[in-house]
């Protein structure tokens, strides 16, 4: 019961610095100052890096930041190259980790700090899409945070990935710091900003969503044919 109590009170603590980004985000830069810059790194490098943080914000974090770098609260430039540099760093500790340990980590169940069915339907992901996933992995939600384990299990050499790797952090981060520092403080924007972050997670999900409901409907599919 006490253990349940911690996570339910976890739960609820994450779903709100979720939903208030803007908030917290603010209370950070006003407490710490310049070390907001480590904390937006630790927090990207963890959540692209880390297969077992993969709840951890992503976009929403970036469109943030660059609605503050807009107001003069960070410097734009920096919060671009910081993240950039966590999420290149991060798939490619993740790469490696998957390279040497990998196949070991498909050998356990899931656990509280990892689901093996994120690696399965990752895996999944990337024999559809092959090396793009590395690039569109970016824009998916926990996809992103396995995409490079994946591809280090695999046959994708180191200078293939870097390749993919740059591209992706690239565009990922043009997109969302980018988008939040010209869009971020549209008076409808930031009036309704955990709205905006609620359309950008369900946005982010939806390739997702689709592919578990494609999986499952092959799976109904295969176990008819074999009835």
């Amino acid at each position: 019961m006490e253990r349940m109590g911690v996570l339910e009170t976890f739960f609820l603590t994450f779903v709100d610095i979720i939903l208030h980004l803007d908030i917290h985000l603010k209370t950070i830069i006003e407490t710490y100052d310049l070390w907001t810059y480590a904390i937006l790194f630790l927090v990207i490098f963890c959540e692209t890096g880390l297969i077992f943080t993969p709840f951890l914000p992503g976009d929403s974090l970036l469109f943030t930041a660059g609605a503050f770098a807009a107001i003069g609260s960070l410097n734009i430039a920096l919060v671009f190259l910081i993240i950039f540099i966590a999420a290149v760093l991060g798939d490619y500790i993740n790469f490696n980790v998957g390279k040497y340990i990998g196949p070991k980590i498909f050998k356990k169940e899931k656990s509280i700090f990892f689901n093996k069915e994120y690696l399965v339907h990752t895996e999944k992901f990337y024999e559809k899409h092959g090396k793009k996933t590395i690039i569109a992995a970016r824009f998916i939600p926990i996809v992103r945070t396995f995409a490079p384990f994946v591809a280090g299990i695999g046959t994708m050499n180191l200078l293939t990935f870097a390749f993919y790797n740059i591209i992706g952090a690239l565009a990922w981060c043009a997109l969302f710091i980018l988008g939040g520092y010209f869009f971020g403080n549209i008076p409808l924007v930031k009036e309704h900003f955990n709205w905006v972050i609620i359309g950008i997670i369900i946005f982010s999900f939806i390739p997702v969503v689709k592919e578990v409901l494609h999986g499952f409907w092959n799976s109904r599919k295969r176990e008819q044919e074999h009835q």
